[in-house]
């Protein structure tokens, strides 16, 4: 090429590269700096977070429920099989980038006049033919569009992930409170025996003249009120067991029962500093990716403002009974460029909106993880808080059974009224009921801080083979 042309040629990649302008940097304001410590400190951290956290709790039907939910449930099979979905997806666009040959057989017969001879004759043609392109990506454009869909594939990595670790952490949750539940119940049914021995006891006071009607209908009155919790208990019972069996996969109905109580103990809290959040919470991981994905995107729309060049050609393989089968190559090489000259600022507009899309990207990835940041201090203050209270509950009901014997025996004497008996009676129930909601209050509160942490999951496991998706029941 001349030296003129050479000139206009970079003159003309110059004028298409001032086109798109200088590359949009990310906002600045679109930083992540984690706190340095967390606000609340547990007091005897433990070790790290493990992936089957829930084993911690040392309940082996929590493990049981958390690990046929994982198997079974349907949101996870529905995140797995989109990781499916976006691997061929990012396969596609790499394979964008290879050379594409294709083949074709073509076989022609005719018959006509010989010019010459005027008698008739037939041909028969055949011709294989090889078709090969390729696309130069001078400009980057296609390894751009790889890069951004490898990036949308390890975001549905980290959603798949994070998808897992909900299921777990609801699993547990909705676990606890069934049993939970059953406590509350048996409380209930308890109390209810004991509020019938006492109905029974006034009515032979009250038959012997030791005791006024008074006293008898305010025994009632507390048997039916300790009755009319037990329905409302078991249809909370009913609702919960039919919540966590669609959350196994499976039709609405009973949850088998281990044991008559619940096992699980609060497990320590494990010791994590907030930078390490950054690549331990798949959804903050997935946010990350998602900003990859957009700044790749931006790169392949301002990479076509540059040409294109791609390169083409076919060799073909002639066979005719009019060359008496004698084969003949013919083949042709070429190679196009195709640069934009007049697109009405569609190019420009679409790089505005792919920065437009990058930066949205990066404020929902600080968003992610300032909402991570306060979950956690959130999750961590709960544990401690509640053990607290549950603690104090537990003080509360060791002074209201003192207190129930002494006025249950007061009353008996003569030296008390009832209604001393009744309070007592009523209290103590309100605190026991009490203990079974702290209980597992304090056992979620773990669970939401596990799943806080991350669930025991890194960022080194994008690059894992992922779970598939199973379509059959267990």
């Amino acid at each position: 090429m001349s030296a003129p042309r050479t000139r206009a040629a970079l003159a003309a990649l110059a004028l298409l590269a001032g086109c798109a302008g200088p590359r949009p940097a990310v906002p600045p304001d679109a930083k992540v700096t984690p706190p340095a410590d967390w606000r609340t400190v547990p007091e005897h951290p433990g070790p790290g977070l493990a992936a089957t956290w829930w084993d911690s709790f040392g309940d082996p039907d929590l493990t049981r429920i958390v690990t046929a939910a994982l198997a079974d449930n349907d949101d996870v099979r529905i995140a797995a099989a989109r990781v499916e979905e976006l691997m061929g997806q990012a396969a596609f666009a790499r394979a964008q980038r290879l050379p594409e040959l294709d083949g074709t057989v073509v076989y022609q017969r005719d018959r006509s006049i010989n010019p010459a001879r005027g008698l008739p004759q037939v041909e028969n043609v055949t011709e294989p033919v090889l078709a090969f392109s390729f696309d130069a990506d001078l400009f980057g454009r296609l390894r751009a569009a790889d890069a951004a869909a490898r990036a949308t594939l390890l975001g549905s990595r980290a959603a798949q992930a994070d998808v897992r670790l909900l299921v777990a952490a609801t699993a547990a949750r909705d676990w606890f409170t069934l049993r939970s539940l059953d406590a509350r119940l048996a409380t209930l049914r308890q109390t209810l025996d004991a509020r019938d021995q006492t109905l029974r006891l006034v009515r032979r006071r009250v038959s012997v003249g030791y005791a006024a009607q008074l006293d008898l209908a305010q025994a009632e009155a507390e048997y039916r009120a300790t009755e009319q919790q037990i329905p409302a208990t078991e249809l909370a019972i009913r609702r919960t067991e039919d919540a966590l069996s669609i959350l196994l996969g499976r039709n609405p109905g009973a949850i088998e029962r281990g044991g008559p109580a619940l096992e699980a103990t609060p497990p320590p809290a494990p010791a994590a500093l907030p930078s390490s959040l950054l690549r331990r919470r798949p959804d903050i991981v997935e946010a990350e990716e998602r900003v990859v994905a957009a700044d790749r995107a931006l790169d392949a729309s301002r990479a076509a403002f540059m040409p294109d060049l791609r390169l083409s050609g076919d060799w073909g393989h002639v066979t005719s009974t009019i060359l008496d089968n004698h084969p003949v190559d013919v083949f042709t090489i070429g190679a196009s460029i195709l640069a934009p000259i007049l697109d009405a600022g569609r190019l420009k507009a679409q790089q505005d909106a792919a920065a437009a899309r990058r930066d949205q990207a990066a404020f929902a990835y600080r968003k992610a993880a300032l909402e991570a940041f306060g979950q956690v201090e959130d999750a961590l203050a709960a544990t401690q808080r509640l053990h607290e209270q549950l603690a104090s509950l537990q003080a509360q009901e060791s002074a209201l059974e003192r207190t129930l014997q002494i006025a249950s025996a007061r009353y008996r004497s003569g030296y008390a009224p009832f209604l001393d008996q009744l309070d007592a009676q009523r209290n103590l129930l309100s605190v026991q009921l009490a203990i079974a909601q702290a209980r597992a209050d304090e056992l979620n509160a773990y669970v939401t801080l596990f799943q806080a942490l991350g669930g025991g999951w890194d960022k080194s496991l994008l690059e894992g083979e992922p779970p598939k998706a199973s379509a059959s029941r267990t």
